[in-house]
């Protein structure tokens, strides 16, 4: 089955290369462009797809304000930040809306491809580089008080999600852990059920926002 994709960003350039890759990828069809935030809204509305690539900076309606709209309509694509390094100020916003993942337009093609078919499949994922600014962007938020979800999770799922807060892969994870991908994949299913969230990006919220990790504590 087909991956639908749209791309939505400013840069002429940016939408060609992100185009070239993604329809080099088995299993991804590019049903659509979009130059501006409110363009974006509308051809996803129209198209329909699976994920939209979704750059954060954008004319008439930036991609926060785009994304906002867009999940609270029935059915919402799974949406993928396209960020740089100076215009990721709205990265707390736009996990507490409810993206499914960052993706450093600077990153390999692979990082993009992973990223379109982690976001297909109902996960979230952060670029690896994105991480740390992530991180940062909770440290100047208030500590909300820890849901109680947070004590159904055994010793080793708590580990688990330690280690998704850091933005380790399940391969990254089992290696960490010295256990089995198999296994690991079956823990970070019982940490996302366990604490009612759809994907691992959501967890990581609640991990920082509960206070369960902070920046700068081990």
């Amino acid at each position: 089955m087909m991956i639908r994709v749209v791309i939505a960003d400013d840069h002429a350039m940016i939408r060609a290369g992100l185009r070239l890759v993604a329809e080099n990828a088995p299993g991804v069809d590019v049903v659509g462009e979009a130059a501006d935030g409110v363009e974006a809204v509308a051809v996803t509305r129209r198209e329909r797809p699976d994920v939209l690539l979704l750059d954060i900076a954008m004319p008439r309606l930036d991609g926060l304000a785009a994304a906002t709209t867009l999940l609270a309509d029935p059915a919402p694509p799974r949406i993928v930040m396209l960020t740089t390094f100076g215009s990721d100020e709205n990265l707390h916003a736009a996990l507490r809306t409810g993206v499914s993942g960052f993706l450093l337009k600077s990153s390999p093609p692979e990082h993009l491809v992973e990223a379109v078919r982690v976001a297909a499949a109902g996960d979230g994922m952060i670029d690896p580089a994105v991480t740390l600014r992530v991180i940062a962007s909770f440290a100047a938020q208030p500590v909300l008080s820890p849901p109680p979800e947070l004590a159904t999770l055994t010793a080793r799922e708590l580990d688990v999600l330690r280690l998704l807060t850091r933005g380790l892969s399940n391969r990254e994870i089992a290696a960490e852990a010295g256990i089995g991908e198999a296994t690991i994949r079956g823990h970070v299913a019982q940490v996302l059920r366990k604490l009612g969230v759809r994907d691992r990006l959501q967890a990581v919220v609640l991990a920082y926002e509960s206070g369960f990790v902070r920046p700068g504590r081990p």
